[in-house]
Formats: structure tokens, C-alpha cells, sequence
């Protein structure tokens, strides 16, 4: 299993839900053999609290390969503070060395950039689940992306069983 973690972030936000990672991995090893769950993630290193260290921090810990790398600050042509992060190259590196061992592979992302690549593993013999939503406006997921995948799932049909509690969050705020 593969997870852009900025990709999936933004749809979360979009649906306004958060994923409950521990029921995620769960949820996915009682379907079949998991090999590897893969999420990518880049950091801000020199802030002194990054927000998605706790985050990271967890998934490593707890059955997740964490694959980071430096996010690049820039200022752009009107002098706007930006932040540029791009994991895709190191995803697709990933999923190609690993489509030999394995039948299935499962991506959460609806980043068109990624057909490409799903296209590849599935001459490979390997049958490529997409994890996204068009249930937001825009849909999150690129069409072309989803025409590619051989089953597409929608995040919306997952909320019930791998989203978290927003009690659980209440409680934490509250305390």
C-alpha cells in the first residue's frame, strides 16, 4: 500500500474527516497479505514544532514505512512564501521495485501524475487499486487516474470504517 500523505491530507480536509490510522492498517491486513504499507511525506526540518512530526512519529512506530525528504521553501514571482515538497518520484520508485512481489497494490492519491506509473505496474501483472473521492468540487482524483486504475474506491465509502472518532478529537482539544 502506497500513501501520498499531502495528497490524502487535502482530501481529508475536503471531506472533513481524519483518518484513524491504526483502523486503517487494520482494516487492510484482515483483507489479504500486506506487505509493506508505504507513506510519503515531506518535512519543514528546521521549524521548531512540525505539525506532522507527531504524525510521522506514530506511523513509524506502528506497522508504517515512513519515506520523508526536505521540503524546499521558496518565495515566489510575488514575493509569496511557498513550499514545495514532491514525493512522487520516490513513490514510483518504490512501487516499481516491489510490483514484482506482489499481485495488488493499493494507492492513496488522486494525483494524475501517477498514471504513468499505474500503467506500468499493470503490464507488470499487478492490479492497482485508487483511493480517492469525487465526492468534492472539484474531485480530488484526476481523471485519468481513475480510468487507469482497475477498481477505483472512493474515500467517502471508507469514512465508517477507518475514519476517526471527531469525538476522540473534541476529547484531545479539551484536554
Amino acid at each position: 500500500m502506497f500513501i501520498d500523505g499531502a495528497n490524502l491530507y487535502s482530501t481529508t480536509r475536503a471531506l472533513a474527516f481524519d483518518i484513524d490510522y491504526k483502523r486503517l492498517l487494520s482494516d487492510l491486513a484482515g483483507r489479504g497479505n500486506l506487505v509493506r504499507v508505504l507513506y510519503y511525506t515531506a518535512t519543514l526540518e528546521e521549524q521548531e514544532f512540525n505539525t506532522v512530526r507527531p504524525l510521522i512519529d506514530w506511523l513509524d512506530y506502528n506497522g508504517y514505512s515512513v519515506v520523508t525528504k526536505p521540503a524546499k521553501e521558496f518565495t515566489d514571482a510575488a514575493g509569496r512564501r511557498k513550499i514545495k515538497g514532491n514525493m512522487d518520484v520516490e513513490l514510483a520508485v518504490d512501487a516499481m521495485e516491489l510490483a514484482e512481489h506482489v499481485d495488488q497494490i493499493i494507492l492513496f492519491s488522486g494525483d494524475g501524475d501517477f498514471r504513468s506509473l499505474v500503467e506500468a505496474v499493470q503490464r507488470r501483472g499487478v492490479r492497482v487499486t485508487v483511493v480517492s473521492t469525487i465526492k468534492t468540487q472539484p474531485a480530488m482524483i484526476a481523471d485519468e487516474l481513475r480510468r487507469q486504475a482497475d477498481v477505483f474506491t472512493d474515500l467517502v465509502e471508507l469514512k465508517s470504517t477507518i475514519g476517526r472518532d471527531p469525538a476522540e478529537r473534541a476529547a484531545r482539544g479539551a484536554a
